[in-house]
């Protein structure tokens, strides 16, 4: 074994697809110095935090009914020191800046290939941060809170006819105005808020925006 990979790191993968997470599982524990464990829950990954000592937690953003901005507070109150890294298949830019700004050490994409994500693991337990374009041996920069966009009335009228589930020929026909002013203005929405399909525009106004609906 090389002295670079000397050090067994301790690492906890939570997400909620157990085939994926039960596959990688496996394939991460056959590398020499990665001991795996793994869960699909923040409650289940605060337990074995609670008995066990991990270095780095592999955590996917979207866990069901759970997201892994709500799991990073929790992991420090409790007392974790270690280092996380978001395992996702997508995730806004909105979202991404407020993941590094609660301490994340990196995003890493699912479509990668896999010995990225080895490289990843290897990069971010050592104290380096790991982003699309790859690894970074400085210290994550301070990320500042980002501004929330402010929606127009417009179109905060039209997402909450989203919300509401109706379609953009109702939305057209209850604003008085053009389907393709409607599809115009979702199109307007879905740039501010770094999204790129209809449920994901609902997901994120209601994680992040309720405030301004």
């Amino acid at each position: 074994m090389s002295e670079t990979h000397s050090r067994t790191i301790r690492t906890l993968l939570v997400d909620d697809h157990a085939l994926f997470r039960e596959s990688m599982a496996r394939v991460l524990a056959a590398e020499p110095d990665l001991e795996i464990a793994h869960c699909a829950s923040i409650r289940e990954a605060l337990a074995l935090m609670a008995q066990h000592e991990f270095d780095l937690v592999l955590l996917d953003h979207d866990l069901g009914n759970e997201r892994a901005s709500a799991f990073l507070p929790a992991a420090r109150q409790a007392g974790f020191t270690g280092r996380v890294l978001i395992v996702t298949a997508w995730v806004s830019d909105t979202e991404a800046r407020r993941l590094l700004s609660q301490g994340a050490s990196g995003i890493f994409r699912k479509e990668a290939p896999l010995e990225e994500l080895t490289a990843s693991i290897r990069m971010v337990a050592a104290g380096g941060t790991w982003t699309d374009t790859g690894p970074r041996t400085a210290k994550p920069p301070v990320v500042e809170p980002c501004n929330q966009p402010v929606f127009n009335e417009r179109q905060r009228r039209v997402l909450r006819f989203v919300l509401e589930g109706l379609p953009n020929k109702e939305i057209a026909w209850r604003m008085q105005i053009s389907e393709s002013y409607v599809k115009a203005i979702l199109q307007s929405l879905f740039h501010k808020t770094g999204v790129r399909t209809r449920g994901q525009l609902v997901r994120v106004a209601f994680e992040q925006y309720e405030d301004q609906m």
